[in-house]
């Protein structure tokens, strides 16, 4: 699928490329189907995992068997192929299979263990272990905001190793450190001024203010970017976005 790029009357609000998963996922070439499963995968597998152990209260083994499987349905019967976007969002599509496959497992007396003989996915399931440990497993009224609380954070998580990574590559350590610090650095008791970054680092206030615009700008960009991906046309990408961000993107 060819890039499209908006022009400069898009104020840069709209990420630039306009390559969809969604689409690839669906593409006849194996390479443009694996590119796409693995964008899908790294957003949504922890909030199916999450799902999964919250709404069918599956243990921690049984909830890693069953996302292993459902991510290898996805790509090798291409259960995207059935997505329609005008009828709901790709995550509310995802939960119905995500339902589909719990329910068939318990027809099944089987277990197919760790993707049923697919390539399994490497993935930190201790990790979401972790911070399901801290936040607990939510109430049964609250499972959809839990869902989408997921979907959002798994979204900023990925956004966040992406800058993180293109800081490194443009030799802008500093940057994402203060990013880091100032905006995503909940340990410390008091968010540090600016004042204090600037003595920290040996750079002016000045120079604090830009980096950091700079940095949140990006990383609005990377994270609409994200969305973009992982949807399938514009109105389903202003909905997804809205849901992200609390508006839709001029």
């Amino acid at each position: 699928m060819a890039d499209e790029t908006h022009g400069p009357e898009s104020g840069g609000n709209f990420p630039a490329t306009r390559w969809s998963a969604i689409e690839g996922a669906r593409s006849d070439d194996p390479e443009e189907r694996r590119r796409a499963f693995d964008r899908i995968a790294s957003i949504y597998w922890k909030p199916v995992y999450k799902y999964v152990r919250a709404r069918h209260l599956r243990s921690a083994e049984d909830a890693q068997d069953l996302t292993q499987e459902f991510f290898g349905s996805l790509l090798d019967r291409r259960t995207l192929d059935a997505y329609e976007p005008r009828k709901a969002r790709l995550r509310t599509f995802l939960r119905s299979c995500v339902d589909a496959l719990v329910a068939n497992a318990d027809r099944d007396a089987r277990r197919i263990k760790r993707g049923g003989g697919t390539r399994p996915l490497s993935l930190e399931f201790e990790l979401a272990e972790g911070e399901l440990a801290r936040t607990g497993l939510p109430s049964p009224e609250r499972l959809d905001d839990f869902f989408e609380r997921e979907w959002v954070r798994s979204l900023f998580a990925a956004a966040v190793d992406q800058l993180r990574s293109s800081c490194a590559a443009r030799g802008k350590d500093v940057v994402f450190s203060l990013f880091a610090r100032y905006d995503l650095d909940d340990a410390e008791p008091g968010r540090p001024t600016y004042a204090d970054l600037a003595r920290e680092y040996g750079i002016s206030i000045t120079d604090v203010t830009n980096h950091l615009a700079g940095a949140r700008r990006e990383f609005r960009r990377i994270s609409l970017e994200l969305v973009r991906e992982t949807t399938a046309s514009d109105d389903e990408f202003r909905r997804e976005a809205r849901s992200l961000l609390g508006h839709a993107p001029e």
